[in-house]
């Protein structure tokens, strides 16, 4: 009996407020919650809450307008980047959805990729070996000169060689850039066939086998 009294004169006092609030003039009356909790109703909103939650009434009290707590400047972005990433993430459900009738279709590009990957970085390490062996042969020529050679009567190394010996080594730490990459590459590609995959299983899991 107690509670129903108390909600009784609640929304009692939540009516004469409201019509306080809209008054003769048929101004609009809100609803807003202060820094302790309590609850207000008024034609206006102040401005210390005007950025914060609140609702507009009719003027039955009836909420008839939600006005979101506006975000700051961080939530705004953090919001937005969400719903890039959403979106994102549908676009590439489509995609696999459309692109693949089984997971084995997906194996099977992952396999072709990764095959070409393993002969490109076979190729590198070919060229890096041949540059090695270069730069062993040029390293004994090298030997003959100063300040490799001891002799009293040995010439400084000659430009033509020296020269050749630098385009060596940059030939050399050109191809081991490469293969670094095409390693990269290659771990890069296995994680993200390793996802789609998972994915696709998890989006036709109750879909029937076409």
């Amino acid at each position: 009996m107690k509670n129903r009294q108390f909600v009784l004169a609640l929304a009692g006092s939540i009516l004469m407020a409201c019509s306080g609030a809209w008054g003769a003039g048929g101004t609009r009356a809100y609803r807003w919650v202060d820094k302790d909790g309590v609850v207000h109703f008024g034609d206006t909103v102040p401005p210390e809450y005007s950025e914060q939650a609140h609702q507009e009434l009719n003027q039955q009290g009836v909420p008839v307008r939600d006005f979101p707590r506006q975000l700051s400047p961080e939530e705004a972005q953090a919001a937005r980047q969400a719903a890039a990433d959403d979106a994102k993430r549908q676009q590439h459900d489509s995609f696999l959805l459309n692109t693949y009738t089984k997971v084995g279709d997906i194996e099977q590009l992952r396999d072709e990729r990764i095959a070409l990957i393993n002969s490109q970085m076979e190729l590198a390490r070919g060229s890096i070996a041949n540059t090695d062996q270069r730069l062993t042969a040029l390293e004994n020529r090298m030997r003959a000169f100063r300040p490799y050679s001891d002799s009293a009567v040995a010439r400084r190394v000659p430009d033509q060689l020296a020269e050749e010996a630098v385009r060596a080594l940059a030939e050399r730490r050109s191809m081991n850039t490469q293969l670094q990459q095409r390693e990269q590459e290659k771990a890069e590609q296995l994680a993200n066939f390793q996802s789609d995959i998972a994915r696709y299983k998890e989006l036709t899991s109750n879909r029937p086998a076409r």
